[in-house]
């Protein structure tokens, strides 16, 4: 496949498209095909030196704005981006690996909807007043930070640069986002949207660079008053110490190990459905993924049955064929670390029933989807593996899958499949996590918060949540009575 015309390959900094001041690109491959893509600039750190002084530039005029007319422009992208659906869906999925039809049902909509809601609530955050001493009026009011960066990964690009940009920016900060150098390609399209609609220079830059420039001198910097990162908990370790500097307020929504289990009164044929979107909706390639399916022991055998049928079944091709229900990984090295961890899983003794494998004769970045026996304190039931590749363990009683459950340094997605109500909400409020599907899993909305604890992250994206986190609180003093204490008067 020939390179892609038309797209922007560029940094988008105080209005303009430039070039980095180095001059090197970064290559884009398509996980599909292996062919380039494009060839984007390159960001380092003199880039986002210039980002950070264009946002600080357009914030008093963003800041000063009316709320509800940063929240028109919000909506307005929002319209402007569901205009374009096909054209993002399509570069998406070929930056990606997403297939074409999650793309189009999933990934563009959930964009649409996060701009739209955080463009409604530009306008919606109410401050407070609280009862004090007689004689006066204390009221707290909600202010914007300043300069956000924002670090976007590589696994839902599209998705995610909408849950970053909403919220910071119907509170009133101006953005400095950096999108992976894997998958630049819909952020970037973003921002000729946003710039189509009106938003003001400087108050969205995009600069696409690697993490260990361009990513680091965000999280160090000492004009940016917030990170908001999403990836891995090694990165977001390193990006809070990076922030040390200025001690700049940070958000980590990092890795998961999300249990999913299986109750032996629940619906057997919703929960293998709901089991295979748990671990296979974008290849697996999500920290919410239900990685550990936890099954009861007396319906352990019926429900493998029906689930490594269901997973063998699954059509494994061409992102844009809309046929097609799982596509690639997204880079050639994330293939080999998913199959490595194959070989980690049979070295301590766990039996590979399905997968395990590329697609014979392809050259994409194909796994298969793989099922893997083990035991809980295996490193495939304890470390995040963020591909095609579900461990199934296995429980006696209600105590027992607490204890699995809770049996590792994650703490973000988890998912029960009961009808008893009683033990669901049980369940709920005792397993360590920031979110819990009942009958479901990996529902988001962008009015409900999302997040994780532990080793997860901390902070939330989306929803009343968000909004506080991108803004701080200030706390006023009236004196009503013009009055000074007694020990002051003369």
């Amino acid at each position: 496949m020939a390179m892609l015309e038309g797209v922007q390959t560029k940094l988008l900094i105080g209005g303009a498209w430039v070039d980095g001041q180095a001059g090197a690109t970064i290559l884009v491959e398509n996980p599909y095909d292996g062919s380039i893509l494009a060839h984007v600039a390159e960001a380092r750190e003199a880039d986002v030196d210039l980002a950070v002084e264009a946002a600080t530039a357009a914030f008093p005029a963003w800041r000063a704005m009316a709320a509800h007319d940063r929240g028109r422009l919000l909506l307005k992208l929002a319209d402007r981006i569901e205009a374009d659906t096909q054209n993002l869906a399509r570069l998406e999925a070929m930056d990606t690996g997403h297939p074409i039809r999650d793309c189009l049902a999933l990934d563009v909509p959930r964009t649409v909807l996060c701009f739209r809601y955080f463009g409604g609530m530009a306008d919606k955050m109410e401050g407070s007043v609280v009862p004090v001493d007689a004689g006066f009026l204390n009221y707290v009011e909600r202010e914007p930070i300043g300069v956000v960066g924002a670090i976007v990964p590589w696994n839902f690009p599209l998705m995610f640069t909408s849950w970053k940009l909403g919220p910071a920016l119907a509170a009133g900060n101006t953005v400095v986002i950096k999108p992976s150098e894997i998958t630049p390609l819909s952020t970037l399209r973003i921002g000729e949207l946003a710039q189509e609609v009106g938003f003001p220079p400087g108050v969205l830059n995009i600069v696409t660079g690697y993490g260990h420039t361009a990513g680091q001198r965000i999280a160090e910097h000492p004009g940016i008053g917030k990170v908001a990162f999403t990836g891995s908990t090694n990165t977001g370790r390193r990006i809070v110490e990076a922030s040390a500097g200025n001690l700049k307020k940070v958000q980590l929504e990092l890795g998961g190990k999300g249990p999913n289990i299986v109750f032996p009164d629940a619906d057997l044929a919703a929960a293998v459905g709901g089991a295979a979107f748990a671990i296979f909706h974008n290849q697996g390639q999500a920290c919410i993924a239900g990685s550990r399916l936890m099954l009861h022991e007396d319906i352990a055998e019926a429900f493998l049955e029906r689930f490594v049928a269901l997973a063998k079944s699954v059509r494994l091709g061409d992102p844009l064929d809309p046929n097609t229900e799982m596509g690639p990984l997204t880079s050639r090295l994330h293939q080999q670390r998913v199959l490595d961890f194959v070989g980690v899983a049979r070295d301590e003794g766990g039996e590979v029933l399905c997968g395990g494998d590329t697609l014979a004769g392809d050259a994409g970045c194909f796994v298969q989807p793989t099922i893997v026996r083990a035991q809980p304190h295996h490193r495939v039931a304890q470390e995040e593996v963020f591909g095609p590749f579900v461990t199934v363990l296995t429980f006696r009683d209600d105590e027992e899958a607490l204890s699995i459950a809770n049996g590792t340094a994650y703490g973000l997605g988890a998912g029960l499949w009961t009808r008893d109500i009683t033990r669901a909400h049980r369940f709920a409020r005792q397993v360590h996590a920031g979110m819990v599907w009942i009958n479901c899993y990996k529902r988001v909305h962008p009015g409900s918060p999302f997040g994780g604890v532990g080793q997860s992250g901390y902070g939330r994206e989306m929803g009343f949540e968000a909004m506080r986190e991108y803004t701080q609180p200030k706390s006023v003093w009236v004196n009503v009575d013009a009055a000074l204490p007694p020990f002051y008067r003369r």
